[in-house]
């Protein structure tokens, strides 16, 4: 399995150098934010992990936001045609790295910055961001504090204590009412989230009866897994990284449990399964999106455009959540650039405030903390091998 893990990752590079190598995207090598030898340009900076323990989720969105440009490739200001272009950098799911990645889109004078998976690395750069007057638009990094106090930091997902919700709600709702919760220490969005469920599940009269953590780059969850199997949860919440999530699975089945195994959005990633196998079977999550529900007519003609893009570059055609997050992230910055007809990141941040528009993952706006007037999630499972839609809820639904 550790053999297959590696070899998905690799091939997630793999694809990332070689779409790059298609065009759409540059690698962030280019200089200047105004007329080149191809005319009038503006710079969108692409801050994402596309190795590292959250490189396969990174890359889903990137290939959203690629997609997005090649939909909306030029926008109109003043009697100028401005042609957007990408300009890439890879965070590697690490906060340090991500220090550098930030720094390096400052450098490349770009005018709005989409990203970043992975709430952690969100968090670390936003200072920079708020520091150099350019706005960042979040695509699924869901911890709060990704906009708390910057107001240069907006996104459009919903937040942990919304989703922690709504997997408290599902799991009251359908019967079980004992839970064990298993987190990464230190990691931002798998302690948060976790934290979430558990004051909702206790609120709603469930009982938590364990309580683990693991490491950064653990392997070998048995220890933590047989304190689990004691307690005898109904069910194991267990929010964590693509990388990790089909090692909980697995060892958790091979110790004879067989609560029901729950997780966030970063678990509705194709890898798990491969990676998981039969073992996955069951396994419930809240996601974004689903290509099965259309929001609106936006969402019906992304689903359609995305779903070739994909299989032209030898992806999949099942749409992750998170590119359609993606493709709604470039949608906002485009919005605003265009509704703030300028190229100064001053001036689009405070477009986007006001910013409303029909997106993928139905209406997007912000609220005054940045966040997205999102609502609603999806709850799917994993059955025959392939994830399935079970029902949208709400907070209070």
């Amino acid at each position: 399995m550790k053999l297959k893990k590696i070899l998905a990752l690799g091939l997630a590079a793999a694809m990332t150098a070689s779409l790059a190598a298609c065009g759409g995207a540059s690698s962030g090598g280019n200089t200047g934010s105004g007329a080149s030898a191809g005319g009038d340009v503006i710079k969108i900076g692409v801050f994402e992990p596309t190795t590292g323990e959250n490189g396969g989720g990174g890359f889903q969105e990137v290939l959203g936001i690629r997609y997005a440009n090649e939909t909306h490739k030029t926008v109109k200001i003043g009697d100028k045609e401005y042609t957007i272009e990408l300009v890439e950098v890879d965070n590697k799911s690490d906060k340090t790295e991500a220090v550098n990645a930030a720094n390096k889109l400052m450098g490349e004078k770009v005018s709005v910055v989409i990203g970043s998976y992975g709430s952690g690395v969100s968090i670390a750069a936003g200072q920079i961001f708020a520091d150099a007057k350019v706005p960042a638009i979040g695509c699924s990094c869901t911890n709060p504090q990704v906009t708390q106090g910057n107001e240069y930091y907006f996104r459009t997902c919903f937040l942990d204590p919304f989703q922690g919700t709504v997997m408290a709600n599902y799991a009251m709702q359908n019967g079980y009412k004992s839970a064990a919760i298993l987190t990464q220490l230190g990691d931002d969005y798998s302690s948060g989230l976790g934290s979430y469920f558990k004051t909702a599940f206790t609120e709603l009269g469930g009982t938590v009866v364990d309580e683990e953590q693991f490491q950064t780059n653990q392997t070998d969850f048995k220890a933590v897994l047989t304190n689990i199997k004691a307690a005898n949860p109904d069910v194991i919440f267990a929010p964590s990284s693509i990388t990790t999530a089909p090692l909980i699975i697995k060892q958790a089945r091979e110790l004879g449990i067989t609560s029901l195994i729950a997780a966030g959005d970063t678990w509705e990633n194709s890898t798990i399964i491969e990676n998981a196998g039969s073992d996955a079977e069951g396994v419930v999550l809240s996601t974004f999106f689903d290509e099965a529900e259309p929001a609106n007519a936006e969402a019906e003609s992304f689903i359609k455009g995305f779903k070739d893009y994909l299989k032209a570059n030898d992806q999949s055609d099942i749409i992750p959540a998170v590119s359609a997050l993606g493709y709604d992230a470039y949608l906002a910055a485009y919005n605003a650039i265009e509704k703030a007809q300028s190229t100064d990141g001053e001036a689009i941040k405070e477009a986007l405030k006001t910013v409303s528009f029909d997106g993928v993952t139905g209406a997007v706006s912000f609220n005054e903390e940045g966040d997205a007037n999102k609502d609603m999630a999806f709850i799917k499972t994993i059955q025959d091998g392939a994830f399935k839609f079970l029902t949208t809820t709400t907070i209070n639904g």
